[in-house]
């Protein structure tokens, strides 16, 4: 398919209108001019409809196209980023955090430079605290070649992921009812195992720090506030890293302590993966376990 820009740059966005205003300058700092900023509203109530009002009145080199949905969580609000998007890569910024003013010409560069025998989905570069500073380890040589599951060892901490939309739209998320989070690896995760590589780069074009409100904050709560997505994960990776027996065990137990109080057997069998008549053993040894704690 055909696209209007070389890069559309997705933020979605909950609430955010005290901190949007360093990404829309960064966006308009930038040396590539090729792309437009699409934003996903997840139904704020901070002003920042407003906000966007008067940016989008602004003399800009790059176009904003506001989209305000029914709060729905973060995932689904890329779904509709997906759809929408009018760019041949889609690079998903978070709205508290800010790139640098070379990031999208650097993207545009190393995708220019990929293989093109439809192997790749796309490429990942460098979270920093300052442009000159990430905690992340560096690898050596210019680029990594491996795939999504890489980013479980030897790539490791907060990355930057551009993808092609066209097969990014083919890995959309799953929704659940009543459930508003999943983790995003999700995607990656399917992605890699069905075969698509990656390119790694150490350079840092994505700033970032954790928010109070922000979901890395949040910590493992939203994970058991959505079971339905954690378990989804599990599951998934269980069967991409093909898991032995024991630390499948292992995994259904883990899950099964944390969402016990959440769920019902059938839900949490149905969630993990797990045959139905091992829940109420493993909630007898979590309950013995806490008793025997209790007595100490």
């Amino acid at each position: 398919m055909a696209f209007d820009y070389k890069i559309t740059v997705f933020t979605p966005t909950y609430n955010r209108a005290y901190i949007l205003e360093n990404l829309y300058r960064s966006l308009q700092r930038q040396s590539y001019g090729d792309f437009e900023w699409l934003v996903v509203d997840d139904g704020s109530s901070d002003g920042t409809e407003a906000l966007f009002d008067r940016w989008r009145r602004e003399e800009n080199p790059f176009p904003i196209r506001y989209v305000r949905q029914e709060n729905g969580g973060k995932c689904r609000a890329i779904n509709h980023g997906l759809k929408l998007a009018r760019g041949e890569l889609f690079f998903t910024v978070d709205s508290d955090d800010y790139l640098t003013d070379d990031a999208l010409e650097k993207v545009a560069r190393w995708e220019a430079e990929l293989p093109k025998d439809g192997k790749f989905c796309g490429i990942v570069a460098n979270r920093g605290y300052a442009p000159d500073y990430t905690p992340n380890q560096l690898f050596d040589g210019a680029f990594l070649d491996g795939n999504a599951f890489d980013m479980y060892g030897v790539i490791n901490g907060e990355r930057a992921l551009v993808f092609y939309t066209d097969i990014h739209r083919r890995y959309l998320y799953p929704e659940f009812p009543g459930e508003k989070f999943m983790t995003e690896a999700v995607t990656w995760n399917r992605m890699a195992y069905d075969g698509y590589r990656i390119r790694f780069f150490n350079d840092i074009i994505w700033i970032w720090e954790y928010k109070e409100d922000g979901l890395t904050k949040a910590g493992y709560k939203v994970f058991l506030d959505n079971p339905q997505g954690t378990g989804l994960f599990f599951r998934e990776k269980a069967k991409f890293f093909h898991y032995s027996p024991k630390t499948m065990l292992g995994m259904w137990y883990g899950f099964t302590c944390d969402a016990m109080d959440r769920c019902t057997d059938a839900q949490i069998a149905e969630y993990i993966g797990m045959p139905r008549w091992l829940v109420a053993p493993m909630k007898g040894v979590h309950n013995l376990i806490q008793f025997l704690r209790k007595k100490r």
